[in-house]
């Protein structure tokens, strides 16, 4: 039995990505993605895409679209997408509960 769950996206990371998504040309998601490297080990990708590839995972509210990749699904099994607004600036977040360590600015970690 396959225990991996998918990465949950809350609501005000949905919302975030429809204020982009008002502005722009054609619609855009989010692509959340975990690559080698970075101060920790593994390092979180967060970009805007067009489309999924064929393996992606895709998460979906209201019309707005998060694409995981199939290699990335297993480090961010229940983990939370989130956006936060805070005085340093605000940007997308990865609340990982697989991640063992992690560095100051929050896009590298290990595990």
């Amino acid at each position: 039995m396959d225990l991996t769950l998918p990465p949950q996206v809350t609501d005000r990371a949905f919302a975030r990505l429809a204020e982009i998504n008002e502005s722009a040309d054609a619609p855009q998601a989010l692509r959340v993605a975990v690559d080698g490297g970075g101060c920790s080990g593994f390092q979180y990708e967060i970009r805007l895409d067009v489309a999924p590839e064929a393996d992606d995972l895709v998460l979906e509210k209201d019309g707005q679209r998060v694409f995981v990749d199939s290699i990335s699904l297993p480090f961010l099994s229940n983990a939370v997408i989130d956006f936060s607004e805070e005085l340093i600036g605000a940007r997308f977040v990865i609340n990982n509960p697989n991640a063992t360590s992690s560095c100051g600015c929050g896009t590298s970690f290990s595990m």
